[in-house]
């Protein structure tokens, strides 16, 4: 006869399970599957960290290769600021020897206007003192016209062929001051049509 739990059941409640009992097969089927997903985890993981390896050194390299091409193009830039300030540095000292030689010229050229001045001054008032003389000794008014005129027309021809000595004597003094200074320009301009051809 079978006997029954003394236990009550409560109404509405199941008749508790059994365990079951699981064959030795499927537990190593179970342990076999875990080793398999932990050997699958393990290469994925490996192949994970090869190709994070594999992204950090490309990357290294091609920030390397960008860093050499900034720098390369960084000095290529400097040099050429460089070239361009020596060159600037270059004009401007021509520059200013240019203008100190035609100042020079120019100094030179007034002191040897003043000696050429004073030399005809100093003739013409020699030529003058030498009409007075001759004035003072003359015995009629016709003769002292006549010495009065040959003296201012010769002071006149003196005087005018003094004066285109000295009118030449300023062109020439000119164009040797201004030279230098033509010469900076025709630089300079050829400095700016440089780009524009380029």
């Amino acid at each position: 006869m079978l006997h029954r739990s003394k236990t009550p059941r409560k109404p509405g409640t199941a008749k508790p399970a059994r365990a079951k009992a699981v064959p030795a097969i499927e537990i190593e089927k179970d342990q076999d599957m875990a080793e398999n997903k932990a050997a699958d985890v393990k290469k994925i993981a490996a192949e994970g960290a090869e190709q994070a390896q594999k992204i950090v050194t490309e990357g290294a390299a091609q920030a390397r290769v960008a860093m050499e091409k900034s720098m390369e193009q960084m000095s290529k830039g400097a040099e050429g600021v460089m070239k361009a300030a020596e060159e600037f540095a270059d004009f401007g000292r021509g520059n200013v020897e240019a203008f100190t030689k035609a100042a020079q010229t120019w100094a030179t050229g007034t002191q040897d206007l003043a000696r050429q001045a004073m030399a005809l001054a100093q003739g013409l008032t020699d030529h003058t003192l030498e009409g007075a003389k001759a004035l003072s000794s003359v015995k009629s008014l016709n003769e002292a016209a006549e010495i009065q005129a040959k003296f201012a027309k010769s002071a006149m021809e003196k005087a005018v062929a003094e004066s285109a000595k000295m009118q030449e004597a300023v062109f020439k003094l000119t164009e040797q001051a201004v030279a230098p200074i033509s010469a900076r320009m025709t630089v300079a301009m050829e400095k700016m049509a440089k780009p524009l051809a380029a």
